[in-house]
């Protein structure tokens, strides 16, 4: 059986941006020797890993940029997630949408 916590979050360390698992809120005592922009929530309930990053991801936290992007590495990380990025595929104008361009930019002049 996995570890659960009971606190999670995002700090930030030299590394960048990363997200936390705690049992406690004394743990941001131990994390602010070393990490900044701490932020830590208590859990509804004990949660794994994978739980947290999840809870995570429906949470207030995840609207942050600088977080959202730790979190979305956690979530590929504990749940076996990929992220999917959609590239605009590049559209050939037609011939006849250059005509009409060329139209355009004589009737203009």
């Amino acid at each position: 059986m996995s570890k659960l916590f009971k606190v999670g979050g995002v700090t930030k360390g030299k590394s960048g941006y990363k997200v936390r698992f705690a049992n406690d809120m004394t743990r941001v005592k131990i994390l602010s020797k070393t990490e900044t922009d701490i932020t830590l929530i208590d859990l509804p309930q004990a949660m794994s890993k994978a739980e947290l990053v999840t809870f995570l991801k429906s949470h207030e936290i995840y609207n942050n940029a600088s977080y959202k992007e730790a979190i979305d590495n956690a979530d590929v990380k504990y749940n076996n997630t990929k992220v999917v990025s959609v590239k605009a595929e590049k559209v050939k104008p037609s011939l006849d949408a250059i005509k009409a361009r060329a139209t355009k930019q004589t009737v203009a002049e």
